[in-house]
């Protein structure tokens, strides 16, 4: 009998009762028990769910406060020894403060999970790490599950993935060197499971779906051989991507099975179902982790049933990946008509997929019957409406040429021409855009979308809120400023409001990092901007001041990967014509008048695939979808861009040949060491390294942002480098934000009068 699990379950909960929870505790308005509390009802919540739809087992080690890499450091004990921190006796509040620093300490690097919009913990490697064991939240939430009854398999971030994901700090000179200690970790974890009954352990090893080199691959082996000595049965799971260059290695590993992701890479099951092992299980994951169309039962069924005839009691059904990456509920869903909403799938309703698929090659077909209808018609409906194409904007697409991806100069002659217009001084201080989203704007947006307030109404407050934001970036002395951004909720959501092809759930939400959710999208159709998206704003921005006033736009790749893009036309298809509706909007706001405008590509590299030798295709399609939507403006015309939370030094020359005329990126928890590579690549335009981290609510002081500015000169020359922060301040609240840019302000002055200095000495 085939069994069925998923790989994770979302933990914010439908209603993301875990960031309210999150955020009242770090706002002191309640306790750690009332925090736990709320964990605790969500973590029943979702395994009930798991239970009720049939699944085999239900997956308890997904759930995280932060993050589930900080979670795995939090287990082991191997979290960094520069908090000081007991990592036995570590508290909520000493947890929170490894992810969002304090006063007295910069919190731990933040990146991109692979190629997906969440974020994870950086492990920090020294030599004086230990994995001597941490807290027992893991065990705890064991016997909550079986309290309430349930079958339990424990999910865990392999050995492997955890060093490989982490920084060296100090103190090794590779990261295998950590191996023994991180085995003896695991080892101690997997005995204490094993004790504790447990009978099956998920142990996630996503780097399988990398290009690695000898020295990991040649790992594998002597790990798992330690690991599986004295513990439960290990299901190695891989995800992401497809892992057949490691066919031979996955079939000689000493685990009780390996999960496969079909999804990401559909092609790789028949290389493995050839002499699988008779000891060991096959995991499908045929149900999308990552995206909400509704599977098509039949198809996945039709590749399942010649595996099951040769696997029998062996094959197992699940989810691709975590459903992490999915919203919790479809049936919460109320903006959505009919026929779209039938078109989906979120978390809970993947859970039906899949026992409906077990069902099904179990003999018990009958019982999901309906299921698999619903399934038929669903597909039928998606290849037939006429609201998914539009020939305008397929006859614009045809007609895009070469030309259409260039500026009319190069970067030199352009970079000329703008510093003769804008008379900045040497590095310029900006924002990367948005401002602190208060309760205000917040409450008078909701109104506005609620019917409470009309619209001239919701357009006074918001013009209220951008002279408020013009002003005190005036009296900070900002060289570049931005209208803050009230108007917007999020910078995928706003403009997809706008353009057709898009629609919008009410309850959507995933997780990005934290308490930090967001609402993607839905991609469904052709996209096509109707009319202009932000003109007004900016225009009337700039009205307020002198200085010039940044237009501020979402990029075509950003707008792609952060939305649950239609997956019947390639992706490339699907950002050019975002682009050109990017493009028509860069337009216009040049003929109002902004001469600065930033195309935000934050998830460029995120967009990037696993393997290097899949490379080169995107990065070719993804530079051009940037370039179309900016090049149709002048010379004088400054276009930025911001890029964040992502390693680039891999891709520089793809960056450069986007053209931006500056680029602002995120180096501030990285010490900007993410700025070395630009350095070493002679990157040629202009750069802002972000000078303080947005994401923690501490307050750098002045000498340290001078002392990040110090090291930036060091790599790039003076003429090039601008002052920013690493991202946008929404999150942020005013006296922090404003603290924090004064600051700021005031590091860029001292290094005028540095530079002054060395001038006069020479």
């Amino acid at each position: 009998m085939a069994l069925a699990h998923v790989l994770g379950f979302p933990r914010i909960g439908a209603h993301r009762e875990l960031k309210f929870a999150q955020e009242a505790f770090w706002k002191g308005a309640s306790d750690e028990a009332a925090l736990r509390a709320t964990g605790a009802t969500l973590r029943a919540r979702h395994w009930q769910a798991q239970a009720d739809a049939g699944l085999d087992y239900v997956t308890v080690g997904d759930f995280a406060w932060y993050d589930q890499v900080l979670g795995t450091l939090a287990l082991l004990g191997a979290i960094p020894s520069r908090f000081g921190f007991d990592p036995k006796r570590l508290t909520l509040a000493d947890y929170f403060t490894l992810a969002r620093g304090s006063k007295q300490h910069f919190a731990m690097e933040m990146t991109k999970w692979f190629d997906t919009n969440y974020h994870y913990l950086v492990p920090e490697w020294t030599a004086d790490v230990q994995f001597d064991g941490g807290v027992d939240w893991l065990l705890d939430e064991i016997s909550e599950a079986r309290a309430l009854g349930h079958k339990v398999k424990v999910a865990l971030v392999g050995p492997l993935t955890l060093l490989y994901q982490g920084k060296i700090k100090s103190g090794i000179t590779h990261k295998l060197d950590l191996l023994p200690k991180v085995v003896a970790g695991y080892q101690q974890l997997l005995k204490r499971l094993q004790i504790a009954g447990i009978e099956s352990v998920q142990i996630d090893e996503p780097i399988l779906a990398l290009e690695l080199d000898d020295a990991w691959r040649d790992a594998f082996v002597p790990t798992y051989a330690q690991l599986s000595g004295s513990a439960p049965a290990l299901l190695l799971t891989t995800y992401f991507g497809e892992v057949s260059d490691h066919v031979a290695l996955l079939r000689s590993l000493p685990v009780a099975g390996v999960h496969l992701d079909l999804v990401r890479g559909a092609d790789q099951l028949a290389q493995f179902v050839i002499d699988w092992p008779q000891d060991k299980v096959l995991s499908l994951g045929v149900v999308d982790g990552r995206n909400l169309w509704r599977t098509d039962l039949d198809q996945v069924l039709s590749k399942l049933k010649p595996v099951q005839a040769q696997l029998g009691d062996r094959l197992w059904v699940g989810s691709s990946c975590s459903l992490l990456h999915v919203p919790v509920d479809l049936a919460n869903e109320t903006k959505l008509d009919d026929e779209l909403k039938s078109w989906l799938a979120f978390a809970t309703q993947k859970l039906a997929e899949i026992v409906a698929l077990k069902q099904a090659l179990n003999g018990n077909a009958a019982q999901v019957e309906a299921q698999f209808v619903a399934s038929r018609a669903a597909q039928a409906s998606r290849r037939s409406s006429t609201r998914i194409h539009n020939p305008l904007v397929q006859k614009r697409l045809a007609a895009v040429t070469a030309a259409d991806a260039e500026r009319s100069s190069g970067f030199e002659t352009r970079i000329a021409k703008q510093q003769a217009k804008w008379q900045l001084p040497a590095f310029p201080t900006t924002t990367i855009g948005s401002f602190p989203q208060t309760t205000e704007i917040r409450q008078a947006r909701a109104a506005y979308k609620r019917g409470e307030i009309g619209h001239l109404d919701y357009l006074d407050k918001m013009r209220e809120e951008i002279r408020v934001v013009v002003e005190k970036q005036e009296q900070l002395g900002l060289d570049v400023l931005v209208h803050g951004e009230p108007e917007r909720n999020d910078m995928v959501e706003y403009f997809g409001e706008q353009l057709w092809g898009y629609t919008f759930t009410a309850n959507g939400w995933v997780q990005s990092y934290g308490s930090r959710c967001v609402k993607p999208p839905i991609i469904y159709g052709d996209v096509y901007r109707p009319e202009a998206m932000t003109v007004g704003w900016s225009q009337f921005a700039q009205t307020l001041t002198a200085k010039p006033m940044k237009g501020m736009l979402t990029g075509p790749v950003t707008m792609l990967q952060w939305s649950f893009v239609r997956d019947d036309q390639p992706r490339e298809t699907t950002a050019l014509q975002i682009a050109l509706a990017l493009r028509d909007e860069v337009c216009d706001l040049e003929k109002a008048n902004i001469g600065m405008i930033q195309i935000d590509e934050p998830a460029f590299r995120e967009g990037l695939p696993l393997k290097a030798r899949d490379w080169p295709h995107y990065l070719d399609w993804a530079v051009r979808a940037f370039k179309i939507s900016a090049a149709g403006v002048g010379d004088e015309t400054q276009i930025h861009t911001h890029m964040c939370y992502s390693e680039f030094n891999d891709i520089l020359p793809w960056i450069a040949a986007m053209d931006a005329d500056v680029i602002t990126i995120e180096t501030s928890r990285s010490d900007m060491e993410l700025l070395d590579g630009f350095g070493q690549f002679a990157y040629p335009n202009d750069i802002g390294p972000g000078v303080y981290d947005i994401h923690s609510p501490r307050v750098p002081q002045v000498d340290e942002m001078e002392r990040l500015l110090r090291k930036a000169r060091g790599v790039i020359p003076d003429a090039r480098l601008w002052v920013n922060p690493d991202c946008g301040l929404k999150t942020r609240a005013w006296p922090e934000t404003y603290e924090a840019l004064e600051n700021m302000v005031l590091a860029a002055k001292r290094l005028r009068q540095t530079v002054e200095q060395e001038r006069k000495a020479a």
